[in-house]
């Protein structure tokens, strides 16, 4: 089997916790996963287009539910399906122009799952506690930083 290559390591609990955030956001606002993220130990941003800047009660229910799936103890699972397969249960409009014919899928428990060849955790028990620490709104995209803190 095949697969693309990755071309970066990313630290599991964050990248895991992103995940969970893009799933949140898309069930609470319907719009897309976020395209543009940076993935870091420290601090990591991501950027999701909505029509209107979410309220302050908004940002803190994102926050609450992330951390609600993160209490969850949910396992994070991975499995690899020919591209035509996974199109039935993935958005594949993310890929690469030449992505294999084979995909590797994660699932954060039946919260989440997409096709993602990143590093993550076994069970979200590894995360810790999500924080927003800041963010904006300008010309539809609302940019969230956030960070992990052991709980």
């Amino acid at each position: 089997m095949e697969l693309n290559e990755h071309n970066k390591q990313e630290y599991p609990p964050m990248h895991t916790t992103e995940h969970i955030l893009n799933q949140t956001m898309v069930r609470m606002f319907g719009c897309a996963r976020s395209r543009n993220t940076h993935i870091e130990r420290k601090k990591s941003k991501a950027d999701y287009f909505l029509s209107q800047a979410p309220t302050d009660e908004q940002v803190q229910a994102i926050e609450e539910k992330v951390n609600e799936i993160i209490g969850c103890n949910l396992p994070v699972s991975e499995e690899f399906l020919p591209i035509s397969e996974a199109a039935w249960i993935v958005d594949l409009s993310k890929l690469p122009d030449n992505v294999s014919e084979t995909l590797r899928v994660v699932r954060v428990g039946n919260y989440d799952v997409c096709a993602c060849i990143g590093s993550h955790v076994r069970n979200t028990s590894e995360i810790g506690r999500f924080e927003i620490i800041s963010h904006d709104f300008a010309d539809g995209r609302w940019r969230v930083r956030f960070k992990l803190r052991n709980s």
